[in-house]
């Protein structure tokens, strides 16, 4: 039976890589949106959890602006970790980037056509 294609596992590889990212970050905002009371070592404990599936993967480069800036959040996170900022700052970074990662795929993914029946009123 025939090897899969390199490209083939170049993109499995990424794909993977994305979805670690994606759950990384997502563990973290979610914990830093819900809990009503963060504190410092909660949060540097679920780092270092999350961390854990971050280190099992390889690093690939990824190309979309999206990815890229998924990654910088990434390490801004595990940088925070390190820091000696107050949670609250941490959490308004944090969730502020985060939101902003998400308000440009959603810009891009869906496009509201409005007043599409006046366009044509031109044309009677």
């Amino acid at each position: 039976m025939p090897k899969a294609s390199t490209k083939r596992e170049d993109n499995t590889k990424r794909l993977r890589y994305i979805r670690v990212l994606e759950r990384f970050t997502s563990s973290i905002t979610n914990y830093l949106s819900k809990v009503d009371d963060p504190t410092k070592e909660l949060f540097d404990k679920k780092v270092d959890n999350n961390r854990r599936y971050l280190e099992r993967i390889e690093k690939i480069a990824l190309y979309k602006g999206e990815f890229n800036d998924l990654e910088k959040l990434v390490e801004k996170i595990i940088a925070f970790r390190d820091s000696d900022e107050e949670i609250e700052e941490i959490k308004n970074v944090i969730l502020y980037s985060a939101n902003q990662i998400e308000k440009s795929v959603n810009q891009r993914q869906y496009k509201k056509d409005k007043h599409t029946s006046s366009q044509f009123k031109d044309w009677e």
